[in-house]
């Protein structure tokens, strides 16, 4: 078993810094998060680093609130700080595994930012990523976990990264490892239940699958800059990149763009990735983005007449704006669209280096009729980081 220990912590040393803010772990009572908080909170205080132990409640089960006074009480055995968030509201007749997922990584994310933590751990292990390829053959759309990934819940979870270090393990071992350290652990009856496809492709006995490997970081993304909400590339890049490139690259930059949180569909991005790098003028919307390209350029934006879509636009501040701004200031926040000529001379003489389809769907305040773009301090974008974290630029701990 010490095999087991020194595997996770390799996966820890690789991917988390030696000193810096809190570590979140998510704790549900289960076998697999209950070794990885164990574990966790050896290498944390190894490394003599603050850990916060989360807890999610969906309300599902009348045992519910039982298991997060054990997480709980967990915590406090071990001296963690605790933090339990509930999954309120009404909850889907169909669906409810996805759902509920979704949930859990928007109420995580939320507390592992409240906890000032940038990276979540999550007991995901090798039998994982058995039970989702055996989804997916059956006919799910389930993804397989990965170790690293951005959290994948937006806006909620920006700037935060999910790390699964228990991938390579089995649930078998992990539970030997409790076993004789004298753990016990919740068993979620929702995991025999044969109406989800998880506990069918469980109860089958899911073939062994290796552990997807990651997805190399997308070093077209690193060609791109980005201000004011615009991702721009040169064109020659394009045409110098593989298919694969450039379709993942337009798939990432018009969700990043658009500040939506669905990636668009995939016969729609391989048919734009064609034509932009077949060379010929482009100027085509998809995923809430307007995409333009010339000789010279390959750039990317909000497409200003559409809907708001894929963010938080009141709240407490920081809240964020659009699915692209996160707000500091005080005060309402609309689009430029329609009122550009309130702004300033100087403030409409800034706006130049954009281009004009884009400037419509910049954030403005007005104050007696009178437009003013918010400034960056104000309302920083998130559109740059989110593409570079999304194309797998970030491999570990940020600082």
């Amino acid at each position: 078993m010490r095999g087991l220990e020194a595997a996770v912590r390799a996966v820890l040393d690789r991917r988390l810094r030696r000193s810096g803010p809190p570590l979140a772990v998510a704790l549900s009572g289960g076998g697999d998060s209950l070794a990885l908080t164990l574990m966790a909170d050896a290498w944390a205080h190894a490394q003599g680093r603050e850990l916060v132990i989360l807890t999610v409640d969906h309300g599902l089960r009348p045992e519910s609130v039982t298991w997060t006074e054990r997480c709980a009480g967990l915590a406090a055995r071990l001296g963690r700080r605790f933090e339990a968030a509930v999954w309120t509201g009404e909850k889907p007749t169909t669906g409810l595994p996805a759902a509920a997922r979704s949930a859990r990584h928007r109420l995580l994310a939320e507390a592992t930012r409240r906890a000032g933590a940038k990276v979540l751990l999550m007991g995901h292990t090798a039998d994982d990523v058995s039970e989702a390829a055996a989804m997916r053959a059956a006919g799910s759309t389930t993804p397989s976990p990965r170790e690293w990934s951005p959290s994948p819940a937006w806006p909620e979870g920006r700037g935060i990264f999910v790390l699964r270090p228990l991938l390579g393990v089995s649930r078998a071992d992990l539970r030997s490892w409790l076993e004789a350290r004298g753990e016990t652990w919740i068993e979620d009856p929702a995991n025999d239940d044969p109406r989800f496809a998880r506990s069918r492709a469980r109860a089958a006995g899911a073939p062994w699958v290796e552990p997807v490997d990651e997805e190399p970081p997308l070093a077209l993304a690193a060609l791109a800059s980005e201000a004011g909400g615009v991702i721009s590339l040169p064109r020659s890049a394009l045409a110098a990149a593989s298919e694969p490139e450039v379709t993942r690259l337009v798939s990432l930059a018009t969700v990043c763009a658009g500040g939506g949180s669905h990636l668009p569909a995939a016969s729609r991005v391989a048919r734009l990735a064609a034509a932009l790098r077949d060379g010929d003028p482009v100027v085509a919307t998809l995923a809430g983005a307007r995409v333009e390209a010339d000789s010279a350029e390959f750039r990317v934006f909000r497409e200003a007449g559409e809907a708001r879509r894929g963010g938080l636009a009141d709240g407490i501040r920081p809240c964020v704006w659009d699915g692209r701004f996160e707000l500091h200031g005080d005060g309402p926040v609309r689009r430029l669209a329609g009122a550009a000529r309130r702004l300033s001379p100087t403030e409409r003489a800034s706006l130049r280096g954009l281009p004009p389809a884009a400037r419509g769907a910049l954030p403005i305040s007005m104050d007696d009729g009178a437009a003013r773009l918010l400034a960056a301090a104000e309302t920083p974008s998130l559109v740059g980081a989110r593409l570079r974290a999304a194309a797998g630029l970030i491999q570990r701990e940020p600082d």
